[in-house]
């Protein structure tokens, strides 16, 4: 008797183990697939030369899937990988830069923002989140790698400020945009990708 639970016990041991190395083997191959897509997204943004913003934008979407499946860790390191993997083979800085500081890890730091409330103080923290990145982004590229840079942005205050209202305009477009396809993915999408990842 207590040889028949030993080895029901080992084999319980076992099946749980193997069951963990598919989980882990489904999560990398996701993530490896869905970060590798990322870069041809931005390439193709680079070499379309009007997916500056775009580009960046959808590539963020595809942190849906590994953030919904298996959480914020493993979306993060997709991300990680998709942003080295970018600042290293794009040809055009602003976009891989605009991907890898300011829209790239959004979904995941909406998950924690979409918790804030009332309202009115989560939008106000998302806009800051936002604009705060995206001023660090292009501090880094006028003062390190891209002085020259300078000479293409507007170089008065008029038209500054509507191109700053513009930019956050997208940006809550954008996050519109993360909810619904998270829950076209949660409702339709989820299935499909279940069955293969």
């Amino acid at each position: 008797m207590y040889n028949k639970n030993k080895t029901k016990a080992r084999c319980v041991e076992i099946l749980g183990s193997l069951h963990m190395k598919n989980t882990q083997s489904r999560r990398i191959a996701l993530c490896g697939v869905l970060a590798a897509l990322t870069v041809v997204i931005l390439l193709v943004g680079t070499a379309l030369g009007i997916g500056t913003y775009a580009a960046p934008m959808l590539a963020s979407f595809l942190l849906i899937p590994p953030l919904v499946e298996y959480g914020p860790r493993a979306a993060l390191t997709q991300y990680a990988a998709a942003a080295v993997l970018g600042l290293l083979l794009v040809p055009d800085p602003e976009l891989s830069f605009f991907y890898a500081l300011v829209l790239g890890p959004y979904p995941v730091w909406k998950t924690v923002l979409d918790h804030l409330h009332p309202a009115a103080l989560r939008w106000a923290a998302k806009l800051a989140v936002f604009n705060l990145s995206a001023g660090i982004m292009y501090a880094l590229l006028l003062l390190v790698f891209l002085p020259g840079l300078a000479e293409t942005m507007p170089a008065t205050l008029a038209l500054w400020v509507p191109l700053v209202l513009l930019c956050n305009l997208a940006f809550v477009l954008c996050d519109r945009a993360v909810t619904a396809l998270t829950l076209v993915y949660r409702l339709r999408l989820r299935r499909y990708w279940k069955k293969r990842f």
